[in-house]
């Protein structure tokens, strides 16, 4: 059986990649075949390309509520974990997730109605949430705290290789759209990653902290020593489980209850709640969804492109996005979080801004359309550093270990939610106010950058027992900013956790009392 290193890497291939990768290519995938001659042949009820007046309004409502649908079936499926994730376990809801999709996409490619093409999109949204759900909170259970960022922010990656495998696999089927081939076959190419994703997790471990948790000690040591590879018995494996144990009895004084994640004492779970809720909040409400839709429009309607053309620059768009999510994997654990959520916040609220500026009369000025597609580029270069990979990672490190999954689930859910507004408002808003909309999420983007500089704490380098530790103390919200971002610049070695923790606390109580 593979330990360490192998293990990890593994676990990457064939767990990690196909959860993500299934989330990024169905998410967009249908977007670009609803053109396809054999498409609307079939699904004339989807075709606005062959109508006009009152008859296209109304296919237009139709289209956007099925790809749409994917997101309200991905809401569901986020809410299920919370119920899923701790009575099934880490690896079972994966599977079940991984079930989903497959079955949501083979009635989607084999679809002959309109009735069966919703089924199955709103099936796959389910999977995909719950893959989307429970799979940051496998894996940030399962990594080590040096390097927990990079294991779960390679989810970000591997989202963009969706999107750019799918705008890819569009454009090279788009030769052939006559032929039905040219969508079931991109509808059907997903369902191969689901069937290995179903039959690759059972050969990884289940989260120890989720054994412990069920009472099963011995397994979770076991568990344990293969991620780590040490020895069962070994001191550090005994040292951790004893901690995980001792966080888990901490914390399990009172009863685990959705109620309690709506509380400002133990623990401060309001607050840590909220943390992961905004996130989510802002990966929509910054502007990355009307980025994708606006790029169509710039490079096709402002610069009088070609459809060919247009396919290929989206692709590019998409691969460049790929390519920055790099970028996060090798400074999320140098730089941390929130220096990262930062230098996002303040890259994409420019580009927004910029946006507003050139688009205000890119219609007339061939230089400004220009300026709008270098601020689409940019804009996929600064997203993906704070808000594709690291977001996720962020809410299952501040979560508690017994409310986890449930805020993950909320969290997430609230992801999707506002992902299906933004689909369903931004036609009706660029069509009404143009280019003001940009400013809309310019405002937003300012309140996201200040937000996240005095109300988020940095979990960088920190076990999570050590982060609860630090919510567990009774400090107020900017001195556990604080704290936590003091820790972060200790090695984990210089001194036992419970010892800085003491330090620091005691540090900022002095330097409390001296302000007053």
């Amino acid at each position: 059986m593979p330990r360490g290193k192998s293990l990890h890497l593994l676990q990457t291939i064939f767990a990690t990649f196909p959860c993500f990768f299934l989330f990024g290519y169905n998410q967009v995938v249908v977007g670009g075949l609803v053109s396809f001659r054999s498409w609307t042949d079939l699904f004339p009820q989807l075709d606005t390309t062959n109508a006009t007046g009152s008859l296209k309004s109304h296919r237009s409502v139709i289209q956007g509520v099925y790809i749409s649908s994917f997101t309200l079936g991905a809401f569901f499926g986020s809410i299920s974990c919370s119920v899923l994730g701790d009575v099934l376990g880490r690896r079972k809801t994966i599977f079940v997730g991984g079930a989903l999709t497959f079955v949501g996409e083979a009635i989607s490619c084999t679809s002959f109605g309109l009735p069966q093409l919703f089924i199955g999109r709103i099936i796959t949204g389910i999977g995909v949430g719950v893959l989307a759900t429970i799979v940051p909170v496998w894996q940030s259970e399962c990594s080590p705290p040096e390097n927990r960022g990079r294991h779960v922010v390679v989810d970000g990656i591997f989202i963009t290789s969706g999107y750019v495998a799918c705008y890819w696999i569009n454009f090279g089927f788009s030769h052939i759209q006559q032929h039905e081939v040219s969508w079931r076959v991109p509808l059907a190419i997903p369902t191969i990653t689901s069937l290995i994703l179903c039959v690759s997790i059972f050969f990884f471990p289940e989260s120890p902290r989720w054994l412990v948790r069920a009472g099963e000690t011995e397994k979770a040591s076991l568990q344990l020593s293969r991620i780590k590879d040490k020895q069962a018995d070994s001191d550090e494996i005994v040292q951790e489980i004893t901690s995980i144990e001792l966080s888990l009895e901490e914390t399990a004084r009172s009863t685990a209850s959705l109620k309690h994640i709506f509380t400002t004492k133990d623990g401060k779970l309001f607050y840590r709640f909220m943390l992961c809720v905004g996130l989510q909040f802002w990966i929509q409400m910054t502007g990355a969804q009307v980025i994708s839709t606006y790029s169509t429009t710039i490079f096709q309607d402002n610069l009088n492109l070609s459809d060919g053309t247009t396919r290929i620059l989206a692709a590019c768009a998409m691969t460049w996005k790929c390519l920055a999510s790099f970028i996060a994997f090798f400074t999320v654990d140098r730089f941390g979080r929130r220096k990262l959520f930062l230098f996002c916040g303040v890259g994409i609220t420019s580009c927004m801004l910029s946006m507003a500026i050139t688009s205000s009369f890119s219609e007339t000025n061939r230089g400004a359309a220009i300026g709008s597609t270098f601020f689409v580029f940019l804009f996929n270069f600064f997203f993906p550093i704070g808000f594709l990979g690291p977001s996720f990672l962020y809410g299952t490190e501040v979560a508690p270990v017994r409310l986890r999954v449930a805020m993950t689930s909320i969290s997430i859910a609230n992801h999707w939610i506002w992902n299906f507004v933004v689909q369903m408002i931004t036609p009706v808003a660029l069509a009404n106010i143009g280019y003001r909309y940009y400013i809309v999420y310019t405002v937003i983007g300012l309140t996201y950058v200040g937000s996240v500089y005095f109300f988020y704490p940095e979990t960088m380098g920190q076990s999570l027992e050590k982060l609860e530790d630090v919510f567990q103390q009774n400090l107020s919200i900017p001195e556990t900013v604080r704290l936590a971002s003091k820790l972060a610049k200790i090695s984990p070695d210089e001194e036992t956790p419970g010892t800085q923790l003491k330090t620091q606390i005691e540090q900022i109580e002095h330097s409390h009392a001296g302000q007053s």
